[in-house]
């Protein structure tokens, strides 16, 4: 009784300076340090960390888990009717903990992966025979149904790695793997939601490839700036099984009466980081709520089952996995976590501020340096950094959009072939760059952070900013459009003088070496710069 009575005086005191979920923040800290517990009144239980939702200890064998127990996040005390007992707390999370430890790892071909037949055949047709690390994880978690969140560098197959499992168990290519019968076998099985159009584009043209001319149809786009009429007929006559599109465009069409998805299986969150900005906020709460509704029984069994996708994963995404998935896992190519175990050891808290590195976020095989010159020489850097390094693809940053016509003037004055890539341009001129800049007809894209994400060119093999990016996160998904799946590229980074600071404070965020550099007599050479 003693320990309920100190619980109380420590919410009163607390009370009028902080919010409730600081308080709840710091009564589970006083019962984690101190060890007290409450006697159990009826079957209301002792207030504990697991009680509360912060945490939970778990011993298989040798072994001894223990879950976060020093989350900052606003959490609501169950019912006594709701609440599991500790029995049933400490078995599912040893089943859980289990599972996570008996996921598989690097496999050599797809077939290893669970895959059915049909679908390995197109795969081989398509000369993919073995799968990427971050496909090999994700690939068999996802077919056994887990809510997963997939952090991988860009170009290292992530698309892939949700598009596969979800084709072999929805489409006509599936296996005998399936978890259970669709209710209404023309309902649409799969939403699939990225930021931008051509992120939604690109993924649109994997699964058309892996289906096929003769099953294309079971794919529908549903991206902005096209034709909303057509769309709606598409979905109509076609019936699709899978629909990929952008926020505000899914979330039109649904308020319309014209998508039906209260029945769908799965829902994919690709750049899922960039998803949570404001901008989609009232979209993306339309598509949680109306997209494969989730129907909680006694058994916990769910209708819906959650993918996240990004090379980057802050906070805020963990923190939505944590309200919109049921037990999550964190799906790398190092392996597999727990959301619970990936809060407590990926966070660094400092007082009520919670910060996640931008690591492993950045490919492999990428070298990264820094020039420093006046800003009205930007651009004739940028020029001789392409012919010192003799680079066939470039894509260069720039933050202001008015600046991207002229850099692109003063490139082709100098004969480079060279287009600007932005969001005021129309869906065709668009499409048209991109091709031209896919075959080789354009030497250099200079866009702004619209291309940063979703823009896949194989062959781009050097990424330059001629503008710093506004932190870690945003450099390395500008990063990643070159090196993609394990080829080699280069990023330069053109700054002045004053800005050398920032390039400094990004090497320590992301954990890489930028090195100063200068080009001299049309070569690359490595400087010191104090």
């Amino acid at each position: 009784m003693l320990a309920f009575r100190s619980t109380r005086l420590c919410i009163f005191i607390g009370y009028s300076s902080h919010s409730k979920s600081s308080l709840l923040y710091r009564v589970a800290r006083f019962h984690a340090n101190h060890g007290f517990k409450c006697q159990n009144y009826g079957d209301a239980g002792a207030l504990t960390l697991s009680s509360v939702g912060c945490g939970y200890e778990v011993e298989t064998g040798n072994k001894k888990y223990r879950g976060p127990d020093s989350l900052d996040l606003p959490v609501s005390l169950p019912s006594s009717k709701s609440r599991l007992s500790k029995k049933e707390v400490k078995k599912k999370s040893i089943e859980h903990s289990l599972e996570i430890e008996a996921a598989p790892f690097a496999a050599k071909t797809f077939a290893d992966l669970g895959l059915s037949p049909l679908l390995i055949d197109k795969l081989d047709k398509g000369q993919m025979a073995k799968p990427t690390d971050i496909q090999s994880m994700a690939i068999p978690t996802v077919l056994k149904g887990h809510d997963v969140v997939i952090q991988s560098y860009t170009g290292s197959g992530k698309t892939l790695a949700y598009l596969l499992p979800i084709i072999d168990l929805v489409g006509t290519l599936k296996g005998g793997n399936d978890r259970f019968e669709s209710k209404n076998k023309s309902c649409i099985e799969a939403v699939i939601v990225a930021p931008s159009r051509e992120l939604g584009m690109q993924i649109v043209r994997e699964a058309e490839k892996l289906l096929g001319p003769e099953n294309k149809r079971i794919v529908q786009q549903l991206v902005g700036g096209a034709n909303r009429s057509r769309q709606e007929e598409a979905l109509r006559k076609n019936k699709p099984l899978i629909v990929v599109g952008t926020p505000g465009r899914i979330a039109e069409i649904s308020i319309a009466g014209k998508l039906h998805t209260h029945d769908c299986r799965f829902l994919v969150l690709d750049e899922v980081d960039q998803l949570l900005s404001s901008n989609f906020r009232e979209a993306m709460h339309r598509i949680l709520e109306h997209v494969g509704k989730r129907k909680i029984t006694s058994e916990t069994s769910k209708d819906r089952q959650m993918v996240m996708v990004s090379a980057t994963v802050p906070f805020p995404v963990l923190r939505a996995a944590r309200i919109w998935c049921q037990a999550p896992l964190v799906v790398r190519a190092n392996g597999i976590t727990s959301l619970e175990k990936e809060c407590a050891s990926g966070i660094q808290t400092t007082g009520y501020t919670t910060q996640v590195k931008a690591v492993e976020s950045l490919p492999p095989s990428l070298k990264h340096y820094y020039s420093v010159t006046k800003g009205q020489h930007k651009v004739d850097t940028l020029r001789r950094c392409i012919h010192a390094l003799d680079a066939k693809a470039v894509i260069c940053f720039m933050n202001n959009t008015r600046q991207l016509k002229d850099a692109v003037f003063k490139l082709e004055a100098r004969g480079l072939k060279a287009a600007e890539l932005h969001g005021d341009l129309g869906k065709l001129a668009r499409s048209t760059i991109l091709k031209d800049f896919k075959n080789g007809s354009l030497r250099v894209l200079v866009t702004n952070e619209l291309s940063a994400r979703g823009l896949d060119v194989p062959q781009c093999d050097l990424v330059v900013n001629l503008d710093l990016p506004t932190d870690g996160v945003h450099y390395a998904h500008r990063a990643g459009r070159s090196g993609r799946l394990g080829r080699k590229g280069t990023v330069v980074t053109v700054c002045e003088e004053p800005e050398v600071f920032v390039v400094k404070k990004l090497q320590r965020q992301l954990g890489v070496d930028i090195v100063a550099c200068e080009f001299n007599e049309g070569q690359l050479v490595e400087s010191k710069h104090d």
